[in-house]
């Protein structure tokens, strides 16, 4: 059996679908730099080996889909596939970003087997990924104000995917994957407060105050403007709905953010109460 390849693959949504395949004899062939053959988006040279004798592929672009140039580095590595003959390709897609739609629009013009996975922001973003830190602070502050946003479990997207990879009808389709309900960030830090048992605070700040912050912890002037556009215009409305992407991929409810919120809590990841 032909391997998977899964860019991305030691991500959040990547190595739970990875874990899932292998638990069903499906091997993976995880794509990074520092697997053998080697996966970089910014270096093209190593796409051909990566994608030599697969048989489908799991597309994540790092740093995220809104970046610029994101659409032609995906409609570029499509068509490469594509030649190849791994006609399977499986898309990790966002919300209300423009350039997301533009490498959407280029993986269907591809000529692939496409399916897409247009997902609302992460419940695990505040377990596994940059705001895990201001979560153990005690204080996440973020210019976002009171926008509801239906945070989705990053199991329900590896399942969507896994779904997709193994079971022909959902070729060609663009799932929108949410949780069931809106949150505000504010609200989602309470939930988080009260299922761990600890004193944490959201604070808003402005866009400017936000890039200051992170100028602070000395991160790259692209991802700031990465994570200040993701944050100002990504979260201005535009996204504040629900959507049945995962009933309609795996005919069940989505998971919702206070089972979410025990589950870490109950890990421990957060401290606090057990």
């Amino acid at each position: 059996m032909k391997p998977i390849l899964m860019l991305g693959g030691t991500g959040k949504t990547g190595r739970r679908i990875a874990s899932q395949l292998a638990a069903r004899a499906i091997p993976v062939r995880i794509g990074s730099r520092g697997n053998t053959p080697s996966f970089d988006w910014n270096d093209r040279a190593t796409w051909a080996s990566a994608l030599a004798g697969v048989s489908a592929a799991y597309i994540s672009y790092n740093p995220d889909l809104a970046a610029p140039g994101a659409s032609e580095a995906v409609g570029a590595f499509a068509d490469l596939a594509v030649a190849m003959g791994v006609k399977r390709l499986i898309l990790l897609s966002g919300r209300g970003e423009p350039e997301a739609q533009r490498a959407e629009d280029m993986l269907k013009r591809s000529g692939a087997d496409w399916t897409i996975l247009r997902c609302s922001w992460f419940m695990q973003n505040f377990s596994e990924s940059f705001m895990l830190d201001a979560v153990l602070s005690g204080q996440v502050a973020l210019p976002v104000g009171a926008v509801g946003e239906p945070f989705v479990d990053a199991d329900d997207i590896a399942d969507v995917a896994v779904a997709a990879f193994i079971d022909d009808r959902h070729i060609g389709q663009l799932y929108e994957l949410t949780g069931p309900r809106l949150l505000t960030f504010a609200e989602a830090i309470k939930e988080i407060a009260e299922a761990s048992g600890r004193d944490i605070r959201f604070v808003r700040l402005t866009p400017e105050e936000f890039s200051a912050s992170l100028a602070e912890q000395q991160l790259p002037e692209d991802l700031i403007a990465l994570l200040k556009m993701l944050f100002t215009e990504v979260l201005d409305g535009r996204n504040e709905h629900l959507s049945d992407g995962v009933s309609d991929a795996l005919h069940r409810p989505a998971r919702d953010f206070t089972d979410y919120a025990r589950a870490v809590a109950t890990s421990g990841v957060w401290g606090g109460a057990q």
